[in-house]
């Protein structure tokens, strides 16, 4: 995806770029820039620079990620900063924003000055999602509405940019922009919470292992649904088990018997099911034909549907 985009010196600044760039994913997002072209009857391939920026700007964030949350894999892969070093990881993430920037020139007039104000909004909000997960690790008590302001930060903004940005390229509908930005958001916080689920409850593939966000200490959905439900011998349990290190397995286990135990994952599968509801609604509200519709609910199913 990187051939003739990048420079070859210095080596240490690109290289670990296109490291990242080349370890694959689902190009969920690139794809909803050019799908949203195509709905919109644009030519596709006028959107495919946008495209090349949103996934260069999602791999900037990813290498910075790994930083913060000190990860040594990265899809099965050795992390940036752990293949070469620490001030590489941040340098090469800096030079991957700016360059995911610099896509857009490609654009002219009215159309670049719409997409670079996106991109701007879009990339401050995705800081201040990344900031209030870190914020979270220290609060005693998330709430589940700044839980849900966080995912759609760090995660859906850039769904729902994604698309946008094609209906804008095409130059769709203000109504119409507004609209699919919508549906991204929706399906985007649908998609977070479903990782979430899947995270604890789902099945080991890939060899992914269950529970990591339970062994991170992470505040989800589950547990902040538990800690408001469960009683005082629970609580407690869940808060000593959370602020211990080690004993994965069995942390793992106690910590999905309390979480069965108050029904939290079936609370989070209503969730899940109530922003897809809100997605496939702001597809109804879309003036496509009815088969472009579908498209887009097939597609925001086939996500919604998955298992790993």
């Amino acid at each position: 995806m990187t051939k003739n985009l990048l420079k070859s010196e210095p080596k240490n600044l690109y290289e670990p770029i296109e490291y990242i760039m080349s370890l694959g994913g689902k190009r969920m997002r690139p794809i909803l820039v050019l799908m949203s072209c195509d709905l919109f009857g644009g030519d596709v391939s006028e959107g495919m620079e946008a495209a090349l920026s949103i996934e260069m700007f999602h791999n900037f964030t990813l290498i910075h990620d790994d930083i913060m949350d000190k990860a040594e894999l990265r899809r099965g892969r050795v992390t940036v900063h752990k293949k070469w070093d620490l001030n590489t990881g941040i340098l090469s993430g800096d030079a991957l924003m700016i360059q995911s920037n610099q896509r857009l020139e490609y654009y002219e007039g009215k159309i670049f000055k719409e997409l670079i104000s996106l991109y701007n909004k879009t990339a401050i909000e995705v800081c201040e999602g990344q900031q209030l997960d870190i914020d979270f690790e220290n609060i005693p008590k998330v709430d589940l509405d700044q839980y849900i302001k966080m995912i759609s930060y760090k995660t859906a903004v850039l769904v729902g940019a994604s698309l946008k940005m094609g209906a804008i390229i095409c130059k769709a509908s203000l109504e119409d922009q507004k609209r699919i930005y919508d549906f991204g958001l929706n399906l985007g916080i649908a998609f977070q919470l479903q990782d979430d689920y899947l995270d604890t409850f789902g099945t080991q593939d890939f060899g992914k292992k269950i529970g990591g966000d339970i062994i991170e200490g992470k505040k989800t959905f589950l547990y902040i649904k538990a800690i408001e439900l469960a009683d005082s011998i629970d609580k407690e349990q869940l808060l000593v088990l959370y602020g211990n290190a080690g004993g994965e397995d069995k942390k793992i286990s106690e910590v999905k018997s309390i979480f069965t135990k108050y029904g939290v994952a079936d609370m989070l599968l209503m969730e899940i099911e109530k922003y897809t509801n809100k997605a496939l609604n702001d597809i109804d509200a879309l003036s496509l034909d009815r088969s472009k519709q579908q498209l887009l609910k097939d597609f925001a199913m086939s996500l919604m549907t998955r298992k790993t």
